[in-house]
Formats: C-alpha cells, structure tokens, sequence
C-alpha cells in the first residue's frame, strides 16, 4: 500500500497499438490502458488481469499506479471497458488526480433495505429510477458508491435527491427536486381494482346526470330506435 489505505498498482508502458496488438495482449494476460490528466502526458500502459483485480477491489477510489520505475501517480479509474459476456475488463481509462483539487465524477447508485420497505411487502413494484448521480468532491473523498435506503417507501412512494443526505465530503450535483432516485407503484391487482371503480362511477354519474334530465335509463336508445 501507499500513502495509508491506498492500494498501488504498478504497470508496464507499451509501445503496442491497434486492435491485433491489443488482441495479442488479452491473450497472454494483459489488460491495455491509458492514463492522462491535466496538463499531463498520456500515456499507454499494459497491466496484469490480478493485479488489476486487486487494486479494483480495494475500498477506495484513489489508486497509486506505478508506471515501471516512476514515482507513483495518484489516478482514479475514469471507465472500464467490459466484455459483453464474461464482464472481464478489456480497456482501463485512468485520469490523475490532484489529492487537493475537487474533481467531477458520476457514482453508482444502489438501494438498499428493498426487502423491508412497506410498498414492497404490499406487493409494489420497486422502479430504480436514477442509477448515477453527478458529484462534487477531493479525490480522497470520493466512495466506491452511493448507498440509498429506501426501507420507508410505502406504495406509490416517490424518493426524490432532496431528501438523501450525501457522504462526507461529496456535493451532489444533480437537481435535488427533479431527480428521482426510486419509486414503488401499485400492485398490479390494485390498479386493475381501481380502474373498475373509475368506471363504475362514471357509468353512475352518467345514470345520475340522465335521471336529473328526466331520461329514465334506456329511454334514449329506445327513442332512437323509434325514430329510425
């Protein structure tokens, strides 16, 4: 580890390009990726399947990576190229970082405690609405996530950006009264039951209206058929 809790990633610069290059790489083991930065050199590099597993793992945003015999970079992981299948990464994209410089990042959104939310137990139908959420934060201070509790939404519950708390250090960037992160709609048998009682009061209203008019029920066809 460097500098504490920061796990350090050391890779190799390659000279290799294009895809039957990259190819060749996968084969024997090798991950191709890039590292760039303000103000900085990109620069190409190729790093080994476990030692990049390893580093992803770690429970935290910044990694120290170690191109050859360089100092150390502070760099976080800007996207992954995944395969379709396997979910294996195929291309890394890593951006450095200054550790006392905010920087812009999207983090994932996951829910927790669905199991227990009262619009659930009831039969609702969790919708996960908004999966990314833009933030403002030190690199050190960025998490691997935003972690959501939505064990209080009750049926037809809505839980908007307003109401969530972000982490120590993190702004959220999104509009906290237009973004919506879950929402639990009406079991399928309670909307089914609500739509037959919308008809059914329309069909009296319709009843009631005739018979304020003085039309007895059926009378108006009857007519109709008269005049025909």
């Amino acid at each position: 580890m460097a500098d504490g809790d920061r796990p350090t990633l050391t890779v190799e610069e390659r000279a290799e390009r294009g895809s039957r290059a990259t190819r060749r790489l996968r084969r024997e083991g090798w991950v191709p990726g890039v590292v760039y930065g303000e103000g900085s050199e990109t620069v190409s590099f190729k790093v080994g399947v476990r030692d990049l597993r390893l580093a992803l793992q770690a429970a935290t945003a910044v990694i120290d990576l170690k191109v050859g015999s360089a100092r150390p970079l502070p760099v976080i992981v800007k996207e992954t190229q995944q395969h379709p299948v396997r979910g294996e990464v195929m291309h890394l994209d890593l951006l450095q970082v200054n550790l006392r410089q905010k920087i812009h990042s999207t983090l994932a959104v996951e829910l927790v405690g669905s199991e227990s939310a009262p619009g659930v137990v009831q039969g609702g139908v969790l919708e996960h609405v908004t999966r990314e959420l833009n933030i403002e934060a030190l690199p050190g201070d960025l998490p691997e996530r935003i972690d959501v509790d939505v064990s209080g939404l009750e049926v037809a519950g809505t839980l908007p950006l307003s109401e969530i708390s972000p982490p120590e250090g993190v702004e959220f960037l999104d509009d906290p009264d237009e973004t919506v992160i879950a929402t639990i709609g009406a079991p399928t048998a309670l909307e089914e039951t609500d739509a037959v009682e919308e008809e059914t009061e329309l069909v009296g209203e319709d009843a009631e209206a005739a018979r304020r008019a003085g039309i007895e029920p059926g009378a108006e066809d009857e007519a109709r058929g008269e005049g025909s």
